[in-house]
């Protein structure tokens, strides 16, 4: 299986964030991650490591807007303009409700309107980290396309599927897998699979007028888990795009046997759907023992989830999410892609 993974990965390593209640913690989303995961991929026969192919800007601005985008190439510079008291992190402390269109022109008020929370924390090579993270899921769409692949694996950092139409947020700048179907819609009907702990918020909001893009994410209940404000069971889409779009809320405490049961729903939507390609945004906080999910599915329940993926039989593009159980990465990640070699 080819592997799509750059080491700019290392340019986006923010020194803290802020957790619930104003607690300043080290970064989840750190390298470590990348190392665990890597390291077990090396270990195996069957993974191929590649750099990723540079596709340049147009794919992600056929995602992103480009006053967003303009904002992440530059807010650190002009952050460090500003001669901040802390100048080791772009932060704002006020956030933008969304009622206006309003953009204010100073680099905090845009980066209020542009971040969605706390854990976007923006540091020099973030923007960098960014582009090299949506490349990985770009290369691995082009090889389950292009090159015939039955499937392959962007290891992007940072993540991609909190991260909307014009603004980050749950250490998303760049959707990477929603760039990538929108990449491989021009080619056939794409579904994109979720299943990552957390709701794909920034992917619902992609999509949620489309019906060329089957969306569909499996996730702990918003109503007690980030992202709060997205990922209920009754939004279906809008316009064109209503019936395309699913969310699947989890309660806490969610086992194998009870995660495989809604899985086996979503498989029968993809089956309705026939798409062409299939990409699935991985994220490994499902697992049992993950400092941020309360799901408990066991690294042999991941397995079974990627079987039963993988019994789709289609070229599936795999889109690395979430998942800070570090120590866990590795295996949870070769019970997971060991399905699809």
């Amino acid at each position: 299986m080819k592997v799509f993974y750059s080491e700019t990965h290392r340019l986006h390593s923010p020194a803290f964030e802020i957790f619930d209640g104003g607690l300043r913690m080290p970064y989840l989303e750190n390298p470590d991650r990348m190392d665990q995961i890597e390291r077990a991929l090396r270990s195996a026969n069957w993974a191929e490591i590649n750099e990723p192919v540079d596709f340049g800007l147009a794919p992600i601005l056929e995602v992103h807007d480009k006053a967003y985008l303009d904002f992440l190439a530059s807010a650190w510079t002009e952050w460090l303009a500003t001669d901040p008291k802390d100048p080791s992190t772009l932060l704002p402390a006020t956030f933008a409700l969304r009622h206006t269109p309003k953009i204010p022109k100073s680099i905090l008020g845009r980066a209020g309107y542009y971040m969605m929370d706390l854990s976007a924390c923006i540091v020099e090579g973030t923007y960098q980290a960014a582009l090299s993270s949506a490349n990985c899921a770009l290369s691995a769409a082009q090889a389950v396309s292009d090159n015939g692949d039955r499937s392959a694996f962007g290891l992007c950092r940072p993540p991609g599927h909190h991260a909307g139409v014009d603004y980050a947020g749950g250490y998303c700048f760049i959707n990477n897998a929603s760039v990538a179907a929108n990449w491989l819609s021009s080619k056939g009907r794409v579904a994109l699979l979720d299943i990552d702990y957390h709701a794909g918020n920034g992917t619902q909001d992609i999509f949620y007028e489309r019906d060329d893009v089957l969306t569909i994410s499996i996730h702990a209940d918003p109503d007690h888990e980030y992202p709060s404000f997205a990922g209920f069971a009754d939004e279906r889409g809008r316009d064109r795009g209503f019936g395309f779009h699913h969310n699947f809320p989890l309660p806490a405490g969610t086992s194998d046997t009870e995660y495989l049961q809604t899985l086996d729903k979503a498989i029968d939507l993809i089956k309705d759907f026939k798409p062409s390609y299939l990409v699935v945004s991985a994220g490994m906080d499902i697992y049992a023992d993950d400092p941020l999910g309360t799901i408990k599915v066991t690294t042999d329940g991941i397995g079974s989830i990627a079987k039963r993926i993988a019994s789709l039989n289609l070229p599936t593009a795999i889109v690395m999410e979430g998942g800070y159980a570090n120590e866990a990465l590795g295996r949870n990640i070769l019970a997971f892609l060991g399905e699809f070699k």
